[in-house]
């Protein structure tokens, strides 16, 4: 990857191509994981909607061990979105180049924990699946947040659900006929943000279908390909502050 698209993908100047593209490389990232953690635990841990919900029943059901893991893996989410605001805010306010990196600097860390580890853990079940599903929620947590701040919210990368919902009212856009005896404003498309939510959509499909072969035949190893994708988006900003504060 030149250095250049490197530094415009994940530098503190942005740009909407550069917000996209970003996106478009998080959510096959997101999908990745995604779809290994539910073959490593059998639960998927990047949407809240289906942890808050499983809760809920295990409430009435009385499966407290459901509810607590559920309130684990929710906790988790929120700490990623934390700390993920928390290093930005600090690498902005000291005028750092890497503020939008350093929360992928530490996703790709985790992600590289997870996969060097994971092999070694697996056995210890009564330890391994929670933890796992706190790791990876606390993981989802962290990207979602970082995307969300760089693109002012126009982007998310862990779940689909909004962006599937955002495409079906675009396509309900692009397909109304504007009656031309009636007033007001006419009904138009948004093609460029169409475009945008299609792709993402298909980034996690395509991440999650590679992810899960990736984990069927390498196990926790195919974590590390995605870590390394992380590091090689985020490390030229990292490498930028660095080289300032040795001239400094």
């Amino acid at each position: 990857m030149p250095i250049n698209y490197a530094r415009l993908l994940t530098g503190a100047d942005r740009t909407a191509e550069a917000n996209e593209h970003l996106g478009y490389a998080l959510a096959f990232v997101a999908g990745a994981t995604n779809a290994g953690g539910f073959l490593a635990v059998h639960q998927y841990t990047s949407h809240m909607t289906g942890i808050v919900s499983s809760m809920a029943d295990g409430v009435v059901l009385g499966s407290m061990d459901v509810v607590l893991s559920g309130f684990g893996g929710l906790l988790s989410f929120v700490l990623g979105a934390m700390t993920s605001a928390m290093l930005i805010n600090y690498a902005r306010r000291r005028r750092l180049s890497s503020a939008y990196a350093l929360p992928l600097l530490l996703e790709a860390v985790l992600l590289l924990c997870f996969g060097m580890a994971g092999g070694a853990l697996q056995y210890l079940h009564a330890v391994f699946v929670p933890a796992t599903v706190m790791l990876l929620c606390f993981i989802m947590g962290l990207q979602n947040a970082a995307i969300s701040k760089i693109s002012r919210s126009e982007i998310r990368t862990t779940h689909i659900t909004g962006t599937i919902t955002d495409i079906g009212i675009e396509c309900g856009r692009l397909l109304y006929w504007n009656h031309p005896a009636t007033q007001g404003p006419r009904v138009l498309a948004n093609r460029r943000r169409l475009r945008l939510l299609v792709w993402l959509a298909i980034s996690f499909f395509v991440g999650g279908l590679l992810g899960a072969v990736g984990f069927r035949h390498a196990g926790y190893l195919c974590t590390v390909p995605l870590a390394v994708m992380l590091l090689t988006l985020a490390a030229v900003p990292a490498f930028d502050d660095l080289r300032k504060v040795r001239g400094g």
